[in-house]
């Protein structure tokens, strides 16, 4: 993974757990998924909907999912049963194989 997505993997990652820990309920499940895209999951049991805000200057919060979605391709929110899974999808950049070389 190059290192752009690499940085912006761990501030996604970094938002969606800071919100389920303030706004959702325990127990929380953090998964990342590298498949065509790479997948930042984070889970917990609150059935609470997450709100994409644009943050006035003076606010001290409220820019988490607005920050999330400027460095995602795609997010939403899966509901379950047992709460609710916030998602991220961003694009993977193709690397040649370090090993052999292949493009």
């Amino acid at each position: 993974m190059d290192d752009d997505t690499a940085f912006a993997t761990e501030v996604i990652v970094s938002e969606l757990a800071t919100n389920a820990v303030r706004y959702g309920a325990p127990p929380l499940l953090l998964r990342i998924i590298k498949d065509r895209t790479l997948t930042c999951e984070v889970h917990d049991t609150s059935a609470s909907a997450p709100h994409l805000r644009h943050a006035r200057t003076v606010d001290e919060g409220g820019r988490g999912l607005f920050i999330c979605a400027q460095l995602a391709q795609r997010w939403g929110t899966r509901y379950s049963a047992d709460g609710k899974t916030v998602w991220t999808e961003q694009a993977l950049q193709s690397q040649p194989n370090s090993r052999s070389g292949w493009d």
